[in-house]
C-alpha cells in the first residue's frame, strides 16, 4: 500500500508547475539576465622614464663587454647588485661555474632583487646582464666582444628603471622580483662545428637557476622576460616559445600595451620558436613566462635586425622611445595583476 500524503502538503513537482503557470500566465516581467556587470577598473601605473633607462645602459656599455671571466664583468654585477639593493631590494647572488660550448668553464653569477620578500604571491621580470664574446654575424673583428648596448644591455636598464619605481613605491601589494641571469650569451658562434652546438649551450645561467633556484621552492605566477627592448622602430612579435607556454601571460602583455597605445611595437604575429632564458624558466622552472624580444617577420630576413651579433650592437641603436614603451608596459601590467 502506497504511504499516504500528508494532508494539505503538496508534491514538490505538482507546486513547481503551479507556480509556473500562476506566475507564468499573467504578464509577469522575466527574471533579467542582462544585468550590467561591474566596470573593471584599471590602474593607472607610475610612468616610466626612457631618460634614466637610457642613462642605465649607458653605465653598462662604460664597463666594457661585460663577458664572463673578464674583470668588465665582475665591475660591471658588483654595481648591479648595489644599485638593486639601492633601490630597496633585498639582493641574493647566486654564483656557479658553468661549462662553455668549448669546454671554457665560466664563473656565472646570477643576480636577484626580491622586493616584498615576505609576500607569498610573485612575478618575475628577468633579463641577461651578459654580453656576446664574440661578433660571430659581423664581416670585422669577429673574434672580438660586442658592447651589447640592445643584446643585454636594455633588458636590464629597463628592469633597472622599474625597479627604482617599485622601490619608491608604497602601494603594490604583490612581491617582484628581478633576475639578472649571466652567461646567456655564450652559445656556440656560426663557425663552430654541428657537434659543438646546440640549444644547450645557451642560456647557461638561467637553466643553471632553473636546476636550483635562489629560494627552495621558489614559485611565481608568472615571468616576463625582456630581451633585445631598446632599438629604434622595434617589433616586438607572440615570440613562438612563449606561446607554446605561456599564451595568457603573451595575451596580458600585448594587450595592455596595445591599450597603452603602442601598437607599432607590440604585433600580433607569432615568430618561430627560439631559444633564450624563458624557455627554461617555463619547461625546467615551471613559472610561464612572455618573451619580450624584437624579432621581426613582417620583412626578411626575419631575425633579431642587422646589428645581432654584430659591432653594430651599441648606443646608436637603442631609442628612449622605444624603452619607454616596453617599461610603460611592463609596469602597467603588474600595476593591474
Amino acid at each position: 500500500m502506497e504511504p499516504r500524503m500528508k494532508q494539505g502538503i503538496l508534491p514538490l513537482g505538482l507546486l513547481l508547475a503551479m507556480s509556473a503557470l500562476i506566475f507564468g500566465g499573467c504578464g509577469a516581467e522575466p527574471k533579467r539576465t542582462d544585468v550590467a556587470q561591474p566596470e573593471e577598473i584599471h590602474i593607472a601605473a607610475p610612468a616610466f622614464d626612457g631618460d634614466s633607462a637610457f642613462s642605465y645602459i649607458q653605465k653598462q656599455v662604460d664597463f666594457g663587454p661585460r663577458v664572463p671571466n673578464s674583470r668588465e664583468h665582475v665591475a660591471c654585477g658588483d654595481w648591479l647588485a648595489l644599485e638593486l639593493q639601492r633601490h630597496g631590494a633585498e639582493v641574493v647572488e647566486q654564483p656557479g661555474r658553468v661549462r662553455a660550448y668549448d669546454g671554457t668553464v665560466l664563473e656565472m653569477r646570477n643576480i636577484i632583487g626580491q622586493f616584498r620578500p615576505e609576500n607569498s604571491e610573485r612575478i618575475m621580470l628577468y633579463a641577461h646582464w651578459d654580453t656576446r664574446p664574440f661578433a660571430d654575424k659581423d664581416t670585422i673583428r669577429m673574434r672580438e666582444p660586442i658592447d651589447g648596448a640592445n643584446d643585454g644591455g636594455s633588458g636590464v636598464g629597463v628592469l633597472l628603471e622599474i625597479a627604482r619605481i617599485i622601490g619608491a613605491d608604497t602601494t603594490l601589494d604583490v612581491g617582484i622580483d628581478v633576475i639578472f641571469f649571466d652567461a646567456e650569451d655564450y652559445g656556440a658562434p656560426e663557425w663552430a662545428s654541428a657537434t659543438s652546438g646546440g640549444v644547450m649551450t645557451w642560456c647557461l645561467g638561467s637553466q643553471f637557476w632553473a636546476n636550483q633556484p635562489h629560494k627552495f621552492g621558489y614559485q611565481a605566477k608568472y615571468g616576463i622576460l625582456l630581451d633585445m627592448v631598446g632599438a629604434k622602430d622595434a617589433v616586438f612579435n607572440r615570440e613562438g616559445t612563449s606561446m607554446a607556454y605561456a599564451p595568457s601571460v603573451v595575451r596580458k602583455v600585448w594587450t595592455a600595451g596595445k591599450n597603452l597605445g603602442y601598437n607599432a611595437y607590440f604585433k600580433n604575429d607569432v615568430t618561430p620558436q627560439t631559444v633564450d632564458d624563458n624557455l627554461f624558466v617555463s619547461q625546467l622552472g615551471g613559472i610561464p613566462s612572455a618573451n619580450i624580444v624584437h624579432y621581426q617577420v613582417q620583412v626578411l630576413p626575419m631575425g633579431y635586425g642587422p646589428f645581432h651579433h654584430t659591432h653594430q650592437d651599441n648606443m646608436s641603436v637603442i631609442s628612449k622611445p622605444t624603452l619607454a614603451a616596453v617599461g610603460n608596459t611592463v609596469l602597467d601590467v603588474i600595476w593591474n595583476d
